[in-house]
């Protein structure tokens, strides 16, 4: 079970490339890391402005300097971050320990979280300076399709990390409600509390009341005290 839950394959197995690009969280990562290099790729590219009158570029969503390099740091860290979880996926199912496992889930559910948040911002912030930025300050309309773009695949980033979170919570509950994943889990057959169950005599005959008789261990067999000698009267 944790092998499906926490993975493809199963735990210390050879990685399998084919079921690994199947895994919908595979997907989604490779989409957000698509959508990363749009982002910053957009705002680096196009996303400053040089006027003839000005000798310094400024950032085309308002002038602000802020919303520029908020864009940039939040698609490059997010870039970073998708290859670091595709990293742990081909590398868990190498993962032997549940509790390593469980850890890898947990964090996967709080980074995807997170990131959707820091896109929710970055598509709000990018968003409203965009909407108030100044006809004058761009006449000519140089770098809008990079500037819209940007903002709608941070609008789009906050789905696909929002959807990571929810699949690494599934996969933590399919590996919570397995038996192997409790630290508690213990195999009965190494269970030395158990009772072991009688020894089933072999019937001889066929006399039905001679089948099934349980054989018992004679009182005297680990008997320790000595029992003395007795004389017998003649």
């Amino acid at each position: 079970m944790e092998g499906g839950a926490y993975g493809a394959g199963k735990a210390g197995g050879a990685f399998d490339p084919h079921t690994l690009v199947r895994q919908p969280h595979t997907v989604l990562r490779v989409v957000s890391w698509v959508f990363s290099i749009v982002v910053f790729g957009s705002i680096v590219n196009e996303g400053y402005l040089n006027r003839p009158s000005e000798g310094e570029e400024f950032c085309i969503y308002n002038r602000n300097p802020n919303a520029c390099s908020y864009g940039v740091a939040v698609g490059v860290l997010a870039f970073l971050t998708c290859l670091l979880y595709l990293a742990l996926d081909i590398y868990f199912p190498q993962i032997s320990s549940v509790k390593d496992r469980k850890k890898a889930v947990l964090s996967d559910i709080g980074v995807s979280a997170f990131w959707a948040f820091l896109w929710f911002v970055g598509f709000c912030f990018l968003a409203n300076q965009w909407q108030v930025s100044k006809p004058k300050d761009n006449p000519l309309n140089e770098g809008t399709d990079a500037a819209r773009a940007a903002i709608a695949f941070s609008f789009f980033s906050i789905f696909t990390w929002a959807g990571q979170a929810v699949l690494a919570f599934q996969r933590y509950q399919i590996g919570a409600d397995s038996a192997l994943f409790s630290q508690d889990y213990m195999d009965p057959s190494q269970d030395s509390s158990m009772p072991y169950a009688p020894y089933v005599e072999p019937s001889a005959g066929p006399d039905p009341a001679s089948m099934g008789g349980t054989y018992q261990q004679p009182a005297t067999a680990f008997d320790t005290e000595p029992q003395g000698y007795q004389s017998q009267g003649y």
